[in-house]
């Protein structure tokens, strides 16, 4: 889960840029880690490292789509709305999978420990649906530097705010998935992903 604020670091100054230089020639694109893979074997015999391990499956797939977010080009305001516009449709495809891996996952083997993954679904629909909208304000505004100055500040909150979330929330605040994380092979993969 380090690689998440690397990340959004990146993103943040990107659209800062965006902000701030609309006109200006497009940046090179950074190198992205695009090698987080999930290959998964849990025993049948340990039910909450299985479901811990789906759940860090579902997240993954967010991780994935914001690992490989496109880059913001500020060169014209054009392409400042074009590329933020593929930006959040990238966030908003990569929530819909992980929001999908999470409410198909349902609710983990060990009593009253629900509360986390609800949480952290309710905070991801949240964010989806302001993702979607500054997505479809950029869009409304394309070519208007002023308009998409202040579409780019909605879509950069909006990445703030995903960055605020603690993906992992659902297996942190129950010490038996807490513990079943450690034993979860995809849970691994998040935590030893560099950056």
């Amino acid at each position: 889960m380090r690689q998440r604020s690397t990340v959004f670091a990146a993103l943040t100054t990107t659209i800062a840029i965006g902000l701030a230089g609309c006109g200006q020639p497009a940046a090179q694109s950074p190198a992205r880690d695009e090698g987080l893979s999930v290959t998964t074997v849990v025993p049948q015999a340990d039910p909450a490292a299985r479901w811990a391990d789906g759940y860090c499956g579902a997240v993954t797939h967010l991780v994935r789509a914001l690992a490989a977010l496109p880059v913001v080009d500020p060169s014209t305001p054009q392409q400042a709305s074009r590329t933020s516009s593929d930006l959040l449709s990238s966030v908003v495809d990569g929530l819909d999978q992980s929001l999908a891996g999470l409410t198909a996952l349902g609710a983990p083997p060990v009593p009253s420990a629900d509360a986390g993954r609800k949480d952290v679904i309710g905070q991801f629909t949240e964010i989806r649906s302001q993702a979607q909208n500054a997505r479809e304000r950029i869009d409304a505004v394309r070519g208007d530097a002023s308009a998409t100055k202040d579409a780019l500040g909605d879509a950069k909150a909006t990445l703030d705010r995903l960055d605020a979330v603690d993906y992992l929330k659902g297996l942190k605040d129950v010490p038996a998935l807490a513990a079943a994380e450690q034993r979860a092979p995809a849970c691994r993969q998040l935590d030893q992903s560099p950056g």
